[in-house]
């Protein structure tokens, strides 16, 4: 419910940035939003922590100075089951390419309009993958751009789904609340579509699973 009115839900944030006044000016980006509210903001990943199962999404710097590397904080983030939007200044195609293969949702500048950064909240709070041009751009450079780089537990969870486990038993086999396994199954798909190599359907993530060697090929 938002303003009391029913039927609308409000959409709960977190932001990291190791600066305040980036954190200060999202802050008032979304004031006056009335779907949106911080609920956790901080430096680093380790401040929000806390406060992740209240969160629907994470707006993540892609730098921090805290020494931490996008990879290391994406694996954290996911482990909680978290969705990151990437909200950044960087220019470097190397770090774009860093934060997809981590697995963000979208790569949104620091410097685009109030209204692109919006609606880039909205759309991947509820798990959507957005692709904008220098996204895009950053990933047409890359020469493994055909490889999808799945993290060791999105191998694991991948081979143990497209093998016709349920979700229920994927979790339990890998360690993992069905809800974690879910946005798993959400990520390994958006990192294949990324990759130019789309797989809407369980059999479709089935021969990626087969492509990768994750999973035999029937034949054997």
């Amino acid at each position: 419910m938002v303003n009391g009115l029913p039927g609308t839900r409000t959409i709960r944030l977190a932001h990291v940035d190791d600066h305040e006044t980036v954190r200060l000016g999202f802050a008032s980006l979304v004031a006056d939003e009335p779907d949106l509210s911080i609920v956790a903001a901080g430096e680093t990943i380790d401040d929000i922590l806390p406060s992740l199962g209240g969160v629907d999404l994470v707006v993540l710097d892609i730098r921090l100075s805290d020494g931490s590397t996008i990879t290391h904080n994406l694996d954290v983030l996911h482990a909680h089951g978290a969705r990151v939007l990437a909200f950044t200044a960087a220019d470097d195609p190397g770090d774009l390419r860093a934060a997809s293969r981590a697995g963000v949702l979208g790569v949104v500048r620091k410097s685009d309009s109030r209204d692109a950064i919006l609606d880039a909240v909205r759309r991947t709070s509820g798990g959507e993958a957005i692709a904008t041009t220098e996204w895009a751009a950053a990933l047409d450079s890359d020469p493994d751009l055909a490889s999808v780089r799945l993290s060791p537990k999105e191998q694991e969870v991948l081979a143990l789904y497209a093998s016709g486990e349920k979700s229920v038993t994927v979790a339990s086999r890998a360690g993992l609340s069905a809800g974690t396994v879910s946005e798993y199954i959400r990520r390994i798909r958006s990192k294949y579509a990324m990759a130019g190599r789309p797989a809407p359907s369980k059999v479709d993530l089935y021969k990626r699973a087969v492509e990768d060697r994750l999973l035999p090929r029937p034949e054997q």
